[in-house]
């Protein structure tokens, strides 16, 4: 990737001694740090231009991060693709954006629907107009913020999902025609919008889901367990360093709003490896080998070996929406079966050798325990083709106990360069092994066989969002046995317990629309496997969802286009 001059760092000098009072980390050129000191016209124009690059670059390899330093700014920040906007405070309210934090979809007439691979975070927004628009799709979350007023999730056009995590909203959120979200450990005034699948979990003021389907609300008031994602932070000497959020068990509403304290560890950023593009994977493994953390900067980071973290409570961070590359057709990255490792903040694009699997959690067969501090995954996100020719088995898989995810978000391309039934070739999206895992967020599309496929037991998932793949070229090419089609999430038979909330899958078989999918969703009928709120929709009537799950409910079909079913069994 080119370096892009950044006019934020050039006035601010890089000091080699990242993590000592006062200085600035080089943290590289696509980093743009921003002062309160620094005239309004200077951030205007720096945002501004990021912006226009970014506006339209979906497939680039661009990567950016805004990162303000606490204080007030009066600056409208619109924010493109690969952009990572967030403060560097350790509270939302230490950074104050009197203006927008804004994501919008004027480069696709209001279509919102591909607004993918950005971020806001650790940010309060006092928006003049009364209310910030946030109209994305997947992979844009919106985490520990304050909006100071109303949230808007349209654009005019569709949208198509996304995350608010650990946020304040004082007003209401209005979805508009968002057409599905989940909302996690957050806070707002009031919810207005539903069109097929909007999931409170640990929600204060959260809507009644009562006559589910009419509105399609699903609502848990208790989050079970998840630790929030880890940040990057300036402390009060002016010292970079990072924020490891604590565990929290049983939560509800923000982990930092009305006067709450940050519970967790901080780690200087002198603890952490700086990886620049280009730096190769040797010495990434060296590091990580001598016991430090990673912090990944903004780029496309081409791995010719496998990153492999084996020291428990490592952190992985990614900045920008850093992007790790596998060109030799490995693993990109695979973590052992211990305790405490974060992954965070990364895209991993399958390269143009077929790799087995993007990324491991586990070897195949672990057997450890990690129930009080596992393993957790934030704004971890595949892409097999889009960006060019990329081939890989399966996307992730997850062999280890107890892992919790975060906000993910597994793609195997429709649209952009090298796709093709035989282009972007891709079996599986996610393969649960491990026991008691849980995830938040849970977003798999267009995988040629299973989306999601659960093999271990006690699995929870909190939110579930599907499209089945768009190009099967006939029925014969796409079927499992007898039944026609691959399932979207699969709970396999031998599993005893499992339970689902707000699950989603949708066909839409452009490349022949007779296809049909015999089942969205499959699952052992017995008591303690439990889905809660499922929803199958015929998009614009091309192709056939015949059943829910197993053999109950539906069609979804050209006639009968959205079908829910309340729960299963």
């Amino acid at each position: 990737m080119a370096a892009t001059a950044c006019l934020a760092l050039a006035q601010t000098p890089a000091a080699p001694r990242a993590g000592a009072p006062g200085d600035a980390p080089d943290l590289g050129p696509n980093v743009h740090v921003f002062d309160p000191s620094m005239p309004r016209a200077v951030v205007q124009r720096e945002v501004d231009e990021v912006f226009r690059r970014q506006e339209r670059a979906q497939f680039g390899e661009g990567r950016h991060a805004l990162l303000f330093k606490p204080g007030s700014y009066d600056v409208d920040i619109n924010v493109g693709f690969s952009t990572q906007v967030a403060g560097l405070g350790r509270s939302p309210d230490d950074v104050l954006v009197r203006g927008a934090v804004r994501a919008e979809a004027d480069w696709f007439q209001g279509n919102a629907t591909q607004n993918f691979w950005r971020s806001a975070e650790n940010l309060s927004v006092l928006p003049p107009s009364g209310a910030d628009r946030w109209a994305v799709s997947q992979a844009a979350p919106y985490r520990r913020m304050h909006v100071r007023g109303d949230l808007l999730l349209d654009d005019g056009g569709w949208s198509s999902g996304g995350l608010l995590a650990d946020s304040l909203i004082d007003g209401r959120v209005r979805a508009g025609t968002q057409q599905q979200w989940l909302t996690r450990d957050s806070e707002f005034a009031g919810w207005t919008g539903a069109t097929w699948n909007m999931v409170f979990v640990g929600v204060r003021n959260a809507p009644s889901d009562r006559g589910y389907p009419t509105p399609p609300h699903t609502r848990v008031d208790r989050t079970p367990v998840v630790r929030e994602k880890p940040f990057l932070y300036v402390d009060g000497a002016g010292a970079y360093r990072v924020q490891v959020p604590a565990l929290r068990t049983g939560g509800q509403g923000t982990t930092w709003a009305h006067g709450a304290r940050p519970a967790g560890e901080s780690r200087p950023l002198g603890r952490f490896h700086l990886v620049r593009p280009g730096a190769g994977a040797a010495g990434v493994q060296a590091a990580l080998d001598r016991g430090r953390d990673l912090l990944f900067t903004p780029g496309v980071h081409h791995l010719d070996r496998t990153l492999r973290v084996t020291r428990p409570g490592t952190v992985v961070l990614g900045l920008g929406l850093a992007t790790l590359v596998p060109d030799h057709g490995g693993t990109a990255l695979s973590v052992a079966d211990v305790d405490g490792v974060r992954l965070a903040g990364l895209l991993i694009d399958a390269g143009p050798v077929a790799s087995p699997t993007l990324l491991e959690i586990g070897p195949p067969g672990a057997r450890r325990r990690h129930a009080a501090d596992p393993v957790s995954l934030h704004d971890v996100f595949f892409r097999i083709g889009g960006a060019g020719p990329g081939r890989a088995a399966r996307s992730l898989v997850v062999n280890s106990s107890d892992v919790i995810g975060d906000n993910l978000w597994l793609w195997r391309a429709d649209h952009g360069d090298g796709v093709g039934w035989t282009v972007n070739t891709a079996d599986h999206g996610l393969i649960v092994n491990g026991d008691d895992v849980t995830v938040y967020g849970l977003f798999v599309e267009h995988y040629q066989r299973h989306q999601t496929l659960w093999r271990g037991e006690r699995g929870r998932t909190y939110f579930f969002q599907n499209e089945l793949p768009y190009d099967p070229p006939r029925q014969a090419a796409w079927r499992e046995g007898a039944h026609r089609g691959y399932p979207a999430y699969e709970v396999a038979a031998g599993v005893t317990r499992h339970e689902a909330w707000g699950l989603g899958s949708y066909c839409n078989f452009t490349a022949d629309p007779r296809v049909v999918a015999d089942r969205a969703f499959a699952a052992p009928h017995r008591p303690g496997v439990r889905l809660h709120h499922l929803v199958t929709v015929s998009l614009g009537g091309k192709g056939v969802i015949r059943h829910v799950v197993n053999g109950t409910g539906g069609p979804s079909d050209a006639r009968h286009r959205v079908a829910h079913l309340a729960e299963y069994p």
